[in-house]
């Protein structure tokens, strides 16, 4: 075909160059030459268009068979980095996105507090230290931090024991000022029956170790032995587990964990089941408010070191006379992008909102949720984002009143593949039947490893969000939601769309050979 071409635009400089009473010969020879040509490169870019739009109709069949809908399936699919033509299938409705917003709001904390960001939790006294006593009050000042976690608690806390600190005469003061909140957060209406359970935990500037408690079970020739991470003192467990002989060790849900709250802020944990010996059971609850855990497992990690606490509790900003003693510093904000968008963490995502809100609130502002939100409306229409219809509501997508759509999704994805961070934000994603949300999907397919996406999951939804390589290695940003009653095959439609996209991309070309001059393959 390319020399075809050549050939053709020889015959029109002749055209041009011959002497007259050749002109209407060679014109006509042109003319013959040339229209092949013309006709194939008009049947190859009909056979692109008729490809581009064959794929997302295909798509789109399939979806509506699976889910008997129409408008279930929201898709955007826009190549980045080669040859391919952009899919849209309802790609302006605006959809429920699950836990895909979190791209949204982590993509955002990379380009606004930077990768580098670290969060300081400060431990200040107002008093002197006199041989092994600290005289006076230990004040723990919180800076949002995400992720402070009972290792890194210990890890500071012992430098206090270091100091030769044993006994502290006064009160344990938290300071949770760092964010602004003005009367509470959108409520959540979850459809489970454990409304203690990790993924609903809500952020507060006091949240230590995600806020949870880690309970534990075992069986052995004793009997069964029950036990709490952290132990704090609140929280008691009424074992009932019965132990059984050598067995196969039973699913977790055959164990049924209920709490009892008491009106002294304590509460005690009936647990009963049936453990074969040699076996044991777990399971993470949320039981305390964020203060009075945070209290607690200070006071804890202090007493595992011998170091008494004699005063009470109080919950008060710190004084501006009170000196720095310890400091512990989170790690960068690029490590809580990935922690969050691997596991698809609702707690720190929501404490990234949070952070936002705080560092970019106006004077006029009182609740950092909806400053951030702000925040984040004023960057993407910055980057030439349409947010119009767009519901940020809490940033981690456990909300029923969050939107999106998938162009505007995919808009945002295309200035991330972009952006300095961009590496940041891939590395953060689950990646295809390897590991976080997506190491069980798509296994023996043969992509393993070709893509990095992003999964949503909220009742009557199914989301994924991310980029992905077709088998020609062109990079994808792809966003796709399903919002149906039931959502229940959803996953699998979505599944199809990324198995889709990387075996059978719309590249919308054709591969040619020229005749055997020495020339290779050309694309038209």
């Amino acid at each position: 075909m390319l020399i075809q071409g050549l050939q053709a635009r020889t015959c029109a400089s002749r055209c041009v160059t011959s002497p007259k009473r050749l002109v209407l010969a060679i014109a006509a020879a042109c003319t013959m030459a040339s229209t092949p040509v013309l006709a194939q490169e008009s049947n190859t870019a009909a056979a692109a268009f008729a490809e581009s739009r064959l794929w997302a109709s295909q798509i789109k069949d399939y979806a509506n068979k699976s889910l008997n809908s129409e408008q279930a399936l929201s898709v955007a699919a826009i190549p980045l980095n080669g040859p391919g033509i952009e899919q849209y299938v309802n790609a302006d409705e605006l959809m429920s996105p699950g836990s895909i917003m979190k791209l949204v709001t982590t993509y955002a904390a990379l380009e606004l507090l930077g990768p580098t960001h670290h969060w300081n939790t400060d431990f200040l006294t107002d008093g002197t230290m006199v041989g092994d006593t600290l005289q006076g009050n230990l004040y723990v000042r919180f800076g949002g931090d995400p992720k402070l976690t009972l290792e890194r608690l210990w890890g500071t806390l012992r430098e206090l024991r270091s100091m030769g600190i044993n006994r502290i005469e006064g009160d344990l003061v938290l300071d949770g000022s760092y964010f602004r909140v003005d009367g509470g957060f959108p409520a959540f209406e979850d459809n489970g029956n454990n409304p203690h359970a990790p993924f609903l935990v809500e952020p507060s500037a006091y949240l230590t170790n995600l806020n949870l408690l880690h309970f534990q079970v075992r069986a052995d020739e004793r009997g069964t032995q029950a036990w709490t991470t952290p132990d704090l003192g609140e929280v008691t467990i009424d074992n009932r587990v019965n132990a059984l002989p050598d067995g196969p060790c039973p699913a977790r849900s055959r164990f049924d964990w209920k709490p009892v709250f008491h009106n002294d802020h304590r509460v005690t944990v009936k647990v009963t089941g049936e453990l074969p010996q040699g076996c044991r059971t777990t399971s993470y609850l949320s039981l305390l408010p964020h203060e009075r855990y945070s209290a607690s497992l200070i006071r804890s990690v202090l007493s595992e070191m011998g170091v008494i606490v004699s005063g009470g509790d109080r919950f008060e900003t710190t004084p501006d006379e009170a000196r720095l003693v310890m400091r512990t510093t989170s790690p960068d904000l690029v490590t809580m992008v990935r922690d969050i968008n691997k596991w698809s963490s609702n707690v720190m995502a929501r404490q990234m909102l949070l952070t936002i809100g705080a560092e970019f609130r106006k004077d006029d502002e009182q609740d950092d949720r909806v400053a951030g939100i702000r925040a984040i409306y004023d960057w993407l229409e910055g980057l030439g984002v349409n947010t119009a219809g767009m519901v940020i509501d809490n940033g981690a997508g456990l909300t029923r009143h969050g939107r999106i759509t998938a162009r505007q999704g995919a808009q945002i994805l295309q200035h991330a593949w972009n952006s300095p961070y961009s590496s940041d934000l891939m590395a953060s994603m689950p990646i295809i039947a390897m590991d976080g949300t997506m190491s069980r999907r798509l296994r023996n397919t043969g992509m393993d490893g070709q893509g990095r996406i992003k999964t949503g999951y909220l009742e009557h939804v199914r989301s994924i969000a991310g980029f992905t390589r077709d088998d020609r290695n062109t990079t994808w940003a792809i966003v796709g939601m399903v919002n149906n009653n039931p959502a229940w095959n959803g996953q699998a439609v979505l599944d199809r769309v990324l198995y889709s996209l990387h075996f059978r991309p719309p590249v919308g070309t054709s591969l040619s050979q020229s005749p055997a001059d020495g020339s290779g393959p050309s694309i038209q």
